[in-house]
């Protein structure tokens, strides 16, 4: 039921050529899938690509390439991001364990960011931020590498195709 007839390959090869063949330059792209991907660390789940489309403007990165890297956030990925970026926080903040029980239902029911902030949201967004900025650095890494070596085989796939045609044109032509 949760998996594609296709399975996730289809998909993954469709997200990818999607990437290599947004215009600009290698860097910006692998900015803009950086800039998404560091994003979707981020515990506010429905704003990623609020943040992630004006940073990459601001760092000069695609902002279609920041918004198909939001998509790192996704229901496989969330089950491990939140816990993940909650613990990092946890240990980053300096917080005690605690074996206080957190009543999310009670906080999002009544919608009450003050009381959720605290033992949920902080440790979150602080813990997302070395966890995001390393998983950025490696998806920026991988897709420049791959948008460079994309461009240059399609470069020599088409002057390969030019070449045979001159020659063939000045062969029929003697």
């Amino acid at each position: 039921m949760f998996v594609p007839k296709r399975r996730f390959r289809r998909t993954l090869g469709y997200y990818r050529l999607k990437v290599m063949r947004i215009g600009g330059s290698p860097h910006a792209v692998a900015a803009g899938v950086a800039v998404g991907v560091l994003s979707a660390w981020t515990p506010f789940l429905g704003f990623h690509v609020l943040f992630a489309i004006p940073i990459a403007w601001l760092f000069g990165g695609s902002m279609i390439a920041a918004a198909i890297g939001t998509t790192f956030a996704n229901p496989l990925t969330c089950p491990i991001i939140w816990p993940l970026t909650w613990e990092v926080g946890q240990f980053m903040l300096g917080a005690e364990p605690t074996s206080r029980h957190i009543d999310l239902e009670a906080l999002f029911a009544h919608l009450d960011v003050s009381q959720l902030w605290g033992p949920v949201l902080e440790p979150m967004l602080v813990g997302s931020l070395p966890l995001g900025l390393l998983c950025a650095l490696f998806f920026y890494a991988v897709t420049y590498l791959a948008v460079r070596g994309f461009r240059d085989r399609r470069l020599g796939r088409l002057t390969e195709r030019a070449r045979r045609l001159k020659s063939a044109e000045t062969g029929s032509a003697i």
